[in-house]
């Protein structure tokens, strides 16, 4: 796991002035890989890399070079790949010889024997860039589901690209431009935002299970970027039997798990104590115990929850006793991290800087905090996302009324932060309309057969916009705040294979007797004892303490009074006065309530500051 960085120049050989900008570029990013760096270039290519070395440690350093047939092949690569001994393997049967262990080595093989479709036989998470010297072109690729980050942008005829939106912006011809299309993502959809964008006026980001090439054409005064998709869900009729359907999801998630137990680093798992976490620790102790090893664990908490706690739809349980339960029946070596309501409001600040834009306010500032408590152990860790958008975890999964209101079903008030800010300034109903627009388009594109029924139908929609959107934002949270810490969490449950198999097992079973996860559930009841096994949904943990809600009210009301930043410029304040006052409950979305709000604004205000954005509408 690591970070990469480059440019890509075909119109001119790249400079020496280029390459010394390239490396303070990649300064920005050392968070993601402390171990190591290393910069590569050629006349049309330079890449410079950050490593947090997971796989064969010493001879795994990047940029890597292969030679082939008399030509050189050059990779910059962040991810891990799950099928390295079946790639492996393969490419040994084509007469490749290996110079090391590490998955960069093949990823790179890969492309140099299969081209373009080397993509489609990758399971892993990544992102990379190889510079083709033979056909004078270079092959950009990123993982399924976006769990790995891919940014970039256009600088006078040449291709940046980077794992992070800051280190573009480090360049000083690239400049942190907020358009409408992007104050409208903001306002109306973040945590989400719309595929392919930035945020950023001129940023983009290549789109998840996409890959391109870049190249320059005989006579064309341009080089082009050209992308497309080598995965994407498919809609089929499922005629297993519920025995054999339970039976094929318990193989294939036992299977996603213990390949993402291969580490020469010290690796753990996030417990929770709710279903997702524990699933994993399950089959990773096990898998532990049979080798001789203990599994390490950790739960997270937050200081004076035991006597704040809140009963939400969201939140129907604390998950405090669950962890502590579990990790002694399952023999793990447990620790329970505390954050205290000051680190919450600390690390803001922090977090947006490694997101590089308002996220989820306390959610990420807490994680932040956790994975850095998690770093000083262990390098690498497991983790449950992605288990709700799999197999309908979600409220929107079995209520039709949030899944048919016409816009992104975890948004409860699509005006409510919008409404906050001066119309004159933000032009709502402009912003609604396009983002309106990009859930119609959504919705067109999910993938369906004829003559289903309603139901079906509805789980496929359901599906289809929470593994594109939110678990999407979910995914970059945890790369942002675990990245920051030098640790690489991996998450199972976006196997592409157990996606795919899932999308299309009738809802009947997913949710059958009206339980939500019915089928996750019934695939690993071997694993778990019925106290976990039956809990309710139970999401990332939330401070309840009201104190906390009172730090955030006064950095907010700070902020504010300052009278020089965004949120006094842009914001009404009638309508905040009547947001914070006592009386308001409203709760603006997933884990949104009244102080997230604040705690956002806050974020937001700091972002265009720190980033000294430039709002051009």
């Amino acid at each position: 796991m690591c970070s990469i960085l480059g440019l890509l120049n075909f119109k001119r050989r790249i400079s020496p002035q280029e390459i010394q900008c390239l490396d303070t570029l990649g300064k920005t990013l050392i968070h993601r890989g402390p171990d190591q760096n290393g910069l590569e270039y050629g006349e049309h290519f330079a890449f410079q890399h950050n490593r947090l070395a997971i796989i064969d440690i010493e001879r795994g350093r990047q940029p890597m070079t292969a030679t082939h047939q008399g030509y050189d092949y050059t990779i910059v690569y962040n991810g891990e790949l799950y099928n390295t001994a079946d790639l492996r393997q393969e490419l040994l049967e084509h007469g490749v010889k290996f110079k090391t262990y590490c998955d960069t080595e093949v990823v790179l093989y890969a492309y140099i024997i299969w081209g373009e479709q080397c993509s489609s036989k990758l399971n892993g998470i990544y992102a990379f860039v190889i510079y083709d010297s033979k056909e004078k072109k270079a092959y950009l690729s990123r993982d399924r589901f976006g769990v790995k980050p891919f940014f970039y942008t256009f600088v006078e005829g040449a291709l940046l690209f980077a794992s992070e939106i800051k280190a573009l912006l480090k360049h000083p011809q690239v400049k942190p431009r907020l358009d409408y299309q992007g104050l409208w993502q903001l306002l109306y959809m973040m945590p989400v935002k719309e595929e392919g964008t930035a945020i950023f006026k001129d940023i983009f980001e290549l789109p998840t299970a996409s890959h391109a090439f870049y190249s320059l054409a005989t006579g064309a005064p341009e080089a082009t970027l050209k992308s497309a998709k080598y995965w994407t869900l498919e809609a089929y009729e499922n005629r297993d039997s519920e025995a054999a359907i339970v039976a094929t999801t318990r193989d294939l998630l036992v299977d996603a798990i213990e390949r993402q137990l291969v580490s020469d680093v010290p690796l753990c798992t996030f417990l929770s104590g709710g279903l997702d976490s524990s699933v994993i620790t399950a089959v990773a102790a096990q898998k532990y115990q049979a080798e001789g090893r203990q599994l390490a664990t950790y739960s997270f908490e937050h200081e004076g929850n035991k006597d704040h706690f809140k009963q939400t739809l969201f939140q129907p349980q604390s998950d405090d006793e669950f962890a502590v339960y579990l990790a002694q029946h399952l023999h793990t070596q447990h620790q329970i991290l505390t954050a205290k309501k000051e680190h919450l409001v600390d690390y803001l600040d922090e977090a947006v800087r490694y997101r590089d834009y308002p996220g989820m306010a306390d959610i990420d500032s807490s994680l932040l905090f956790y994975c850095r408590q998690v770093k000083s152990h262990h390098t690498v860790a497991l983790s449950g996302e992605c288990s709700d958008e799999v197999f309908g975890g979600y409220p929107w999964f079995y209520r039709p009324e949030m899944l048919t209101r016409g816009f992104f079903p975890w948004i409860h008030e699509p005006h409510a932060r919008i409404d906050l800010f001066r119309p004159e300034l933000v032009r709502p109903q402009e912003g609604f309309a396009y983002t309106s627009e990009i859930y119609r388009r959504s919705v067109e594109a999910c993938p369906l057969l004829p003559d289903e029924s309603e139901t079906m139908k509805n789980s496929r929609i359901a599906s289809w916009l929470s593994i594109h959107y939110f678990m999407t934002s979910l995914l970059e949270r945890k790369d942002r705040m675990s990245m920051a810490s030098g640790l690489e969490v991996r998450v199972p449950f976006s196997d592409h294979r157990l996606v795919q198999y899932v999308y299309n097992v009738p809802w009947e079973i997913k949710f059958k007797d009206g339980v939500e996860k019915a089928l996750l559930r019934a695939a690993m009841r071997d694993y778990l004892p019925p106290k976990i096994l039956y809990r309710k949904k139970s999401p990332f943990p939330k401070t309840h303490d009201p104190h906390y809600e009172q730090l955030v009210f006064h950095l907010f009301r700070k902020r504010l009074d300052s009278g020089s930043g965004m949120l006094a410029e842009l914001l009404q304040k009638d309508v905040l006065n009547r947001l914070i006052s006592p009386e308001n409950n409203t709760w603006f979305g997933q884990l949104m309530g009244l102080p997230q709000l604040l705690a956002w604004l806050v974020q937001l205000d700091y972002w265009f500051e720190a980033y000294q954005v430039q709002l051009v509408v």
